[in-house]
């Protein structure tokens, strides 16, 4: 059973779309990504899964529990982090921590002391006080302290110092090999591309894609830079390549062909060097985007 599963799901706001026949599943155990610029329905998921809005149609479940009516008892196994922090300004975070851990049976105490220590947590000071960073911090902390099945989390290295956001996502793959689902909506692709099992593509509402990010990664075209005292243009026309830079007997293209076929054509000439780039996961988000604007 998937822990999240979503099918034809749909929010409008007004005339405005938000997201439109949304059909996702993510199963348990799952490190997976969720990827897409401003305004491509991101936030709009997490909300509707969470209940925090309501669908325009469509169905979404948690751990099979119903997103709307069993939104409760989903909640008690779902830690989330928000992408804006917005929290009482004068309240002490010890009090919110405190606050937030009465709503949990069993919190393990200890944990938690450990959460604050790892992330540098200031639990003294007033929320207001706290720079933007700091407050997620804490929103990380009261995620986490419960050790919940299904992690939700939205731009959560945002604000974050790099040591900090080392140490979240080594805390995030600990509690991923323990068994916790995560679900990471971000913009920091590197991010995706080095902790993801999966990948969802989301474009104006709908996905377009959803793929293990090494098939993903596999299937892109590669960046290939030729240097020979040979003149290669009759060659590359052969490979099926139209566009290519030359600049002092180096040429430097895309390839998406065979690379078997490539090396074989090259063996014909002199070469000086040859550089084959695999592509990040920053190349293949762009090529899907402009494939979908073309295609319009």
């Amino acid at each position: 059973m998937p822990v999240i599963e979503t099918r034809g799901l749909t929010k409008y706001y007004g005339e405005s779309r938000g997201i439109e026949n949304l059909d996702l599943n993510v199963e348990e155990g799952e490190f997976f990504g969720f990827i897409g610029p401003n305004g491509a329905g991101k936030s709009t998921t997490i909300r509707t899964l969470l209940n925090f809005i309501y669908p325009s149609s469509g169905k979404a479940t948690i751990f099979g529990m119903d997103c709307v009516t069993e939104s409760t008892r989903i909640k008690t196994v779902t830690g989330y982090v928000p992408g804006e922090i917005n929290y009482y300004r004068e309240i002490r975070v010890r009090d919110l921590l405190n606050y937030a851990a009465s709503f949990h049976e069993d919190i393990d105490r200890s944990y938690l002391t450990r959460l604050c220590e790892e992330f540098e947590i200031e639990v003294d000071k007033k929320i207001g006080n706290l720079s933007l960073g700091n407050k997620k911090k804490v929103a990380i902390a009261q995620a986490l302290m419960h050790k919940p099945r299904l992690l939700i989390l939205d731009e959560p290295a945002n604000g974050l110092d790099p040591l900090i956001q080392s140490r979240l996502f080594a805390l995030l793959t600990e509690v991923n090999q323990e068994g916790t689902t995560v679900f990471l909506s971000s913009h920091n692709l590197s991010e995706v591309q080095r902790f993801c099992h999966r990948v969802g593509i989301i474009r104006e509402g709908t996905i377009i894609e959803v793929s293990p990010v090494d098939d993903l990664l596999g299937s892109a075209s590669r960046h290939v830079t030729v240097k020979s005292p040979d003149d290669l243009n009759g060659s590359l026309r052969e490979l099926g390549i139209k566009e290519v830079e030359a600049v002092n007997n180096t040429y430097a293209f895309i390839y998406s062909g065979s690379i078997d076929q490539l090396v074989k054509t090259l063996a014909r000439h002199s070469i000086d060097d040859l550089r084959i780039e695999e592509p990040s996961l920053e190349d293949q988000f762009m090529h899907y985007y402009q494939r979908e604007e073309k295609a319009q």
